[in-house]
């Protein structure tokens, strides 16, 4: 697996993200056997947060990394209504007992909401202190917010990024190369319709002997920066993601997805999911 340094830790490139688990009780089980498949796979990095089904997926990556915590690097979340400085504190709290652990590896402001940045730093930098989390970042912020935020600490942003939503690549995504902070790309293979209905990435993935969602994976690892954080239950669509670590996309594949998707050649807002 192709690794990359974040927050003082060498990481795969391809991780687990766990948006939408924990919301079914009948489907604990299979998700809490597909991130422990995972692991043993090389997808290390763990994604989740407080939002995602209030907390009941950090309960699902609490049962699914028991006993094996030490293989695991651990990232989450906090609300920006959590994000003040006592609010930080005791969301943190609360998602370290979901997730069983004293430590969380790399802690992240989900978005943008009604406290200053400082305040919020303030607040990671506290726990960092305290040894409940080792670094912080963002998720979804745009150059302009890191202009605000001036902060040389934060250790990565997390956004969407796919095929269908590559405007960051106007911008963001050459200042985070120039700043040497790794870019953590969620929903990489897209929400569904990417890859049921894109015929330029099915023809790359039969060229490759490959799928749609490993050739989407692959082209968000062409940048050395990024690391993607894909959710598979599916064990089979798990294995299939590892896999995408070993495709090497050419210039002809690139320039296909070029024409069905071509890149941004203006400033776009940032767009969220």
């Amino acid at each position: 697996m192709q690794t990359i340094e974040l927050g003082g830790a060498s990481v795969p490139r391809i991780g687990q993200g766990t948006w939408y688990m924990g919301e079914k009780p009948a489907q604990r089980q299979a998700e809490v056997r597909a991130l422990r498949e995972g692991l043993g796979l090389g997808m290390t990095l763990i994604d989740t947060a407080e939002m995602y089904a209030e907390g009941g997926a950090e309960e699902v990556v609490g049962e699914a990394i028991r006993g094996r915590r030490d293989e695991v690097y651990l990232v989450s979340k906090v609300y920006p209504h959590n994000a003040s400085v006592d609010g930080v504190q005791a969301a943190c709290e609360r998602s370290l007992r979901r997730l069983g652990t004293d430590t969380i590896d790399l802690y992240l402001l989900h978005w943008r909401g009604q406290y200053p940045l400082s305040e919020t730093v303030e607040g990671f930098e506290r726990l960092r202190e305290q040894g409940k989390i080792r670094r912080w970042g963002v998720s979804n912020f745009d150059v302009a917010d890191f202009e605000e935020l001036d902060e040389p600490e934060c250790a990565t942003n997390q956004v969407l990024y796919n095929p269908e939503a590559r405007g960051i690549e106007y911008d963001l995504l050459p200042w985070q190369a120039r700043n040497t902070m790794p870019l953590m790309a969620y929903c990489p293979i897209g929400q569904g319709g990417l890859l049921l209905h894109e015929v330029a990435l099915q023809q790359i993935a039969e060229r490759h002997a490959a799928t749609s969602a490993q050739v989407a994976l692959a082209w968000a690892l062409r940048h050395p920066g990024v690391i993607t954080i894909p959710k598979a239950v599916n064990l089979e669509h798990l294995r299939q993601n590892a896999a995408a670590d070993r495709i090497r996309l050419d210039e002809g594949d690139l320039a296909l997805i070029d024409a069905a998707y071509p890149p941004p050649t203006r400033k776009h807002s940032l767009e969220m999911v």
